[in-house]
């Protein structure tokens, strides 16, 4: 048998990968999950002010405005960027993603990082404590007089850890969704729950307008900020963090922050 057809096979296979090798870093990209477009994850529902009116794709909101501000620096159009539903807890497992990247207020761990990979911080977010009138935690000037109360979070979150490891809570209340906590908190069940800043914010007038923020509580130092999170070893974490970089870079973040995360400068700040 001749070796010339073999040979032109062999030849034709690697001129066939080299415009792969060409357009990396392009939404040609051949490390995506769908070269052509950007397939993003998030959870169903959203929320304000993460997602305006439960829709993603909308550019509305600080969450899905940063994914056009990204996805326009990676070279994508709008029309580009495809949306993954999944829960929160399916976001953050172990294992095969069916998503480039997701973004969900994801708070990187070091628990998380060993079987998912990050991005950059994007966002770093106060913790806020929310109840409703006549609590036992509305008044609390210190962490001690918060740790009696019937506490209530969702489960797999940093707002749980948060409660259990730094404010020290014991026999807190564990919930399937931020929904739910909210139920318990309404039925009498719960005293208080403790969420990100700007999801308080909306929660408190529009999920359960008769609760408030009675308190802001300082950053978990395990919990480093909100980043993009990617199956783990993905190799396209490089160029999407360089592409973060320049829009962190011009401000476009502190932009979104100011548009979309406003919080109320009055707020009590328990610290210890």
């Amino acid at each position: 048998m001749s070796l010339r057809p073999v040979l032109a096979v062999a030849l034709g296979a690697a001129l066939s990968l080299s415009p792969a090798l060409a357009v990396e870093n392009t939404p040609d990209d051949p490390r995506l999950m769908t070269p052509g477009q950007l397939t993003v994850g998030t959870s169903d529902p959203v929320f304000p002010p993460w997602m305006l009116n439960n829709d993603p794709a909308s550019g509305e909101g600080f969450e899905s405005a940063l994914i056009y501000e990204l996805a326009a620096e990676m070279g994508f159009a709008p029309e580009q960027v495809v949306w993954v539903a999944q829960t929160f807890e399916q976001i953050i497992a172990p294992g095969p993603k069916p998503f480039d990247f997701a973004i969900n207020q994801v708070s990187v761990t070091e628990a998380r990082a060993e079987v998912v990979t990050f991005s950059q911080i994007y966002f770093q977010p106060d913790k806020a404590v929310i109840a409703l009138p006549g609590s036992p935690v509305i008044g609390a000037s210190s962490y001690a007089e918060l740790q009696d109360a019937r506490w209530g979070a969702t489960i797999g979150t940093t707002d749980l850890g948060y409660l259990e490891n730094v404010l020290g809570a014991t026999g807190v209340m564990v919930y399937d969704d931020q929904v739910g906590v909210f139920q318990a908190m309404q039925a009498g069940q719960i005293d208080a729950t403790v969420a990100a800043l700007p999801t308080a914010l909306f929660a408190t007038a529009v999920q359960i307008p008769e609760a408030g923020i009675v308190a802001i509580l300082p950053a978990d130092e395990n919990d480093r900020g909100h980043g993009l999170l990617f199956e783990f070893g993905n190799p396209l974490v490089e160029w999407v963090d360089a592409a973060l970089s320049e829009v962190i870079a011009r401000g476009t973040v502190d932009e979104l922050v100011a548009t979309w995360l406003v919080a109320d400068p009055d707020l009590p700040i328990i610290t210890e």
